[in-house]
């Protein structure tokens, strides 16, 4: 057994059969890749990685299984699950999420060929775990997938906890252990009785503070599409078989591969970043400025630069100086959460009426923005007002906004 100690969590206990594993080079990986992408440079705390997440979430499933009474064998693939459930993140994170998906074709959880073969298909064997159950737990196709791949996973419990003490932003408040007790786990997936209701709630108030907060900072959002068009105008010279390549990387070499790109355009992004010297926002507007359900449509990276190429035509602007960011409109949370009432079950949206408040909540914060060198914001947002139809701001909306 070996002891790590953790801001968050205090002692984490790692049993030496998982050690082949934590010592692997695809999870010591994660010690390079920050946790948050590019929040660091709103809060400068906000330098800790998938590597302490990992180890977080692995600690609290085996806190769960504890709790639910499991035995050794679903323990174990477990806590193995919650330890590796994020070694198939691109650099930065979420970040390059959209280019692992458009020349990928895969999400960061879609990782059964990197258990199969490779460096840690030795290590599962020696722990006696089957790769293919432990991608399944991941993927969330099998019965213990509501632990770490669920609306109440231990994933979530750690990242809001851990997010809000390194930014130092007071929302991510989680009674993760009331949580856990509270939990059970039935056919119908992940089940809470009556006494976690509060506990939930907290966890889904959580989420919602630190959307716009952290998670959706416009900062951060500038800094992610910055590199995501230098990814792809580095993609244009390298070939699109290069994006493999480059999604194995870590933060550092990612920024390194773009510094000596053949693109100049990636090269000089790639130096804006380290210096952060940012675009700024010609435009960013809510859902109720422009139509968000005709945007969402057919959504890629290549749509969105389509269109930042039509709004730095019509502004007399380089393609390279206009970005165009149009997040998924959110989702509602805890759908398929639902709560032991006596011998029966009801789902938490119908017990609680802040899940609709927040659910509504959610889809207010939606902002699309339109980003730009710091010289071309007013010519670029009245460009971006004309081509994408941005409705002009009542008194309301300025209040709101500002």
């Amino acid at each position: 057994m070996k002891f790590i100690k953790d801001p968050v969590h205090g002692y984490v206990e790692v049993e030496e059969s998982l050690l082949p594993l934590l010592d692997s080079p695809r999870v010591q990986r994660l010690r390079h890749i920050r946790q948050l992408g590019f929040s660091y440079l709103v809060y400068p705390g906000a330098n800790h990685t998938r590597f302490e997440h990992a180890l977080g979430a692995m600690h609290l499933s085996r806190l769960m299984c504890a709790h639910l009474g499991l035995g050794q064998e679903e323990t174990d693939l477990a806590t193995a699950a919650a330890l590796l459930h994020d070694v198939g993140h691109g650099p930065f994170s979420h970040t390059t999420e959209p280019l692992m998906r458009e020349y990928a074709g895969r999400g960061h959880d879609e990782i059964g060929p990197f258990l199969a073969s490779g460096p840690l298909a030795g290590p599962l064997e020696g722990a006696g775990l089957n790769s293919r159950e432990v991608a399944a737990v991941i993927g969330g196709s099998h019965a213990l997938s509501p632990l770490v791949h669920g609306d109440l996973d231990v994933d979530r419990m750690d990242y809001l906890q851990r997010d809000a003490h390194y930014t130092g932003v007071p929302y991510g408040t989680v009674d993760a252990s009331r949580l856990i007790k509270s939990c059970i786990l039935d056919p119908e997936g992940m089940v809470i009785d009556e006494n976690g209701i509060n506990a939930a709630e907290s966890l889904l108030i959580a989420r919602t503070l630190m959307r716009p907060a952290v998670y959706y900072h416009h900062v951060s959002r500038i800094a992610s599409s910055m590199l995501l068009l230098a990814l792809q105008e580095h993609l244009e010279k390298a070939g699109a078989a290069a994006a493999a390549g480059l999604l194995s990387l870590d933060d550092a070499g990612l920024l390194q591969s773009l510094a000596r790109s053949g693109s100049e355009t990636a090269q000089d992004l790639a130096g804006r970043l380290s210096l952060r010297r940012l675009y700024k926002r010609a435009v960013y507007v809510g859902a109720d400025r422009v139509n968000a359900q005709a945007l969402q449509s057919d959504l890629s990276l290549r749509k969105m630069r389509r269109l930042g190429m039509e709004i730095a035509e019509e502004a007399g602007r380089i393609p390279a100086d206009v970005i165009v960011d149009i997040p998924p409109v959110p989702g509602d949370i805890m759908t398929a959460v639902r709560v032991r009432l006596g011998g029966t079950t009801a789902r938490l949206e119908d017990l609680s009426p802040l899940v609709h408040t927040l659910n509504r909540t959610r889809r207010v914060q939606w902002r699309m923005g339109i980003y730009t060198v710091p010289e071309a914001v007013s010519d670029v947002a009245r460009a971006a007002t004309e081509v994408l139809h941005v409705k002009r701001a009542t008194t309301q909306d300025r209040l709101v906004v500002d």
